[in-house]
């Protein structure tokens, strides 16, 4: 299953943006307070509490400088999965979006693929909003 979310322009220089990012306890600030429970992160991994209980951790596999921060599901995630931060430099900001590969059989995708859309849409929100303040 493949999911991308929604392009957001930045408005933050893309060495600024990636900086924050690849950090992954700064993946908590992201991410919807009232939906997700029990963060706990640090520079290279995290893992968070969603509703019914289900426990994800994504652990930093590959670092791209200013262009990519590609995270892998540690051992308490329920399936295998990718998440891929692309960005890019669009005249001074950040363009980027969430790239996100899970191994999930024809049932769960049904059950995760809207829930975990708008989790990447509202992350991208977020990081838009962060920047503006």
């Amino acid at each position: 299953m493949n999911i991308k979310s929604e392009k957001s322009t930045i408005d933050a220089p893309v060495q600024e943006v990636y900086t924050f990012l690849s950090n992954a306890e700064n993946v908590g600030k992201l991410l919807p307070e009232n939906e997700v429970k029990d963060f706990e992160g640090d520079e290279n991994k995290c893992s968070f509490k969603v509703q019914g209980g289900i426990t994800i951790s994504l652990i930093q596999d590959e670092l791209e400088p200013n262009s990519s921060i590609k995270m892998k599901s540690g051992e308490k995630s329920p399936f295998p999965f990718s998440l891929t931060i692309m960005m890019k430099d669009v005249s001074g900001k950040t363009e980027g979006y969430i790239d996100f590969n899970g191994e999930v059989n024809a049932f769960l995708k049904m059950m995760v693929k809207k829930p975990l859309t708008n989790l990447f849409n509202y992350m991208t929100n977020a990081l838009k909003d962060h920047f503006e303040k």
